[in-house]
C-alpha cells in the first residue's frame, strides 16, 4: 500500500471520527460511502477502509448489503470504555511523570488555559478538544504504543455521551484538577499525579452515570 493511500485512509479516519463525535454525523444516522467520499473530498477506497476501522471501535454498524448507520449512544458501553481509558491514563501517567519535561509542562498549562477559556465560553469542542491535547502530553511522553492505540480506540465513544452531557460545574472543577495534575508533573510526583489523574476520571465516571436530561 502506497504511502498516499495510507494517509488518505487516516485522513478520512480522523475526519468521520470527529463527525461521529461533534454529532455532525448523529446517532442512527445512515453514512453511505460515496456521499461521504464526495463531501470529504476522497475517493471512496480510504472512507470504505475508515468506516471499517469505525466499526471495529463501535461508532458505525454495517450490515452487508444493506447500510452503514452511525450507533448510538448507549450509556453502559460508554462508562465500559470509560473504565478502560481511565486506566489507560493512570498507566500513562505512572510512566511518564518521572521523564516529564519542562515543555511538557508548559504544553499542559497552555491546555488548561484554552480548555478553562472554551470553559467559560460554553464552547463545549474546545473545550474536549483542549482536554484531549492536556492528557495526550502525557500519552505521548509515556511512549507506550498500546496505550496511545487504547486510548485513541475508546475515548471518542467516550467523548460523545461527555459532550451531550457536559456541565459547566463540572468543566470547573476540571480546571482545578488539571492544575493539580500539572504541579504533580512539575514536582515529578508520581503516586500525586496518578491520584489526580484518577480523580478527573472518577468525577467523568460520575457524571456519565447520571440519567440522561
Amino acid at each position: 500500500m502506497s504511502v498516499v493511500r495510507v494517509l488518505l485512509r487516516d485522513q478520512a479516519l480522523v475526519r468521520i471520527r470527529e463527525a461521529i463525535v461533534s454529532g455532525e454525523l448523529p446517532p442512527g444516522g445512515v453514512v453511505k460511502d460515496a456521499e461521504l467520499a464526495t463531501r470529504l473530498g476522497l475517493s471512496v477506497a480510504p472512507v470504505r477502509t475508515a468506516l471499517a476501522r469505525l466499526a471495529d471501535e463501535g461508532l458505525v454498524e454495517s450490515k452487508p448489503q444493506s447500510h452503514t448507520r452511525v450507533t448510538a449512544v448507549v450509556p453502559a458501553a460508554v462508562r465500559d470504555a470509560a473504565v478502560v481509558v481511565r486506566a489507560m491514563h493512570e498507566l500513562a501517567v505512572r510512566t511518564a511523570v518521572p521523564t516529564v519535561t519542562a515543555d511538557d509542562v508548559a504544553a499542559m498549562r497552555t491546555a488548561n488555559a484554552a480548555f478553562a477559556a472554551a470553559v467559560g465560553a460554553g464552547d463545549v469542542d474546545a473545550a474536549l478538544d483542549a482536554d484531549d491535547a492536556l492528557h495526550a502530553v502525557l500519552v505521548a511522553r509515556c511512549g507506550n504504543g498500546a496505550v496511545t492505540a487504547t486510548v485513541d480506540r475508546f475515548t471518542p465513544l467516550v467523548r460523545r455521551l461527555e459532550r451531550l452531557r457536559f456541565a459547566a460545574a463540572h468543566g470547573a472543577d476540571s480546571v482545578d484538577l488539571h492544575d493539580r495534575l500539572i504541579a504533580a508533573c512539575e514536582h515529578r510526583d508520581v503516586e500525586d499525579a496518578v491520584s489526580v489523574t484518577t480523580a478527573i476520571w472518577t468525577a467523568l465516571l460520575a457524571e456519565l452515570s447520571e440519567e440522561t436530561p
